[in-house]
Parts: C-alpha cells; structure tokens; sequence
C-alpha cells in the first residue's frame, strides 16, 4: 500500500520538477534574448519524464561525506541532470543568437499552465488520500 502511494506521489514529484526545470531553462533563454551569440536550450519533457520515472525513486541520491566521527550516514537528494538540447531558429539572426521570443514566450506560457494543472491534480490526490484515512462517520 505505502509502495503504491509513494509510487503515485513520485510521478508527480518528477513532473513539477521537471517543469521546474524547464521554467528556468526557458527563462534564460528569454532572459538571453539579446545576448548576441546566445543559443537557445530547451528539452522534450515527455522523454525526461519517462526516464525520471523509469529510474525509479524520487531521484538519485548523492552519498555525503562524513567529515567527522559522530556525523550520521546519509544521502542528499538530487534529480538527475536533464538532456538539454539547443533549438534550431526558424529566422536565424544576425548575431547569431537563436531565441525567438514568441516561441519562448509560448513554450513559458504553456509550461507555466501546465506546472499550475500538475500542482492542482497532486492537491486533489492528495486531498482525495486524506478522505480516505479519515474514519467513516
């Protein structure tokens, strides 16, 4: 039961991470819009989901140093790195820079609706988990 719960709440885990992620990566590139030479990053979420959710876990774990005698064992969470790609322009510009900033506006939009659906979507399991251990009236 507890593997099922944990399970579920790991996809959605790795899915708000992963739009987090995306959020920053699409930031930049907003954020690099008239840096000339700049190329424009970007990755497809729906592979990274999978191989997240693949891997197992929320994530991989990163073995800490024990630095002295009386320190606890124990591991750092971190998700593993993204496979970031750069973005071919439809209009490539003078300065070399490729960030379009109608299509990275567009792709911030979206993945900004689509960050705020997950989180509602984990809210509603979540409260939907809490009924049901809530005892029967």
């Amino acid at each position: 039961m507890i593997d099922q719960l944990t399970g579920s709440l790991n996809y959605h885990e790795q899915a708000l991470d992963l739009r987090h992620e995306r959020q920053k990566v699409l930031s930049s590139n907003i954020a690099n819009a008239d840096t000339p030479g700049y190329k424009a990053r970007d990755f497809d979420f729906a592979r990274e989901l999978e191989r997240a959710t693949s891997q197992g876990g929320s994530g991989s774990g990163l073995a800490l140093t024990r630095t002295a005698e009386g320190h606890i064992e124990g591991q750092a969470m971190a998700s593993a790195p993204v496979d970031l790609g750069y973005r071919v322009p439809a209009q490539p510009s003078l300065d070399g820079n490729t960030v379009e900033m109608e299509r990275e506006r567009a792709a911030f939009a979206d993945n900004s609706v689509r960050y705020q659906a997950a989180v509602s979507m984990l809210n509603s399991r979540i409260q939907s988990l809490k009924s049901a251990m809530q005892p029967a009236r």
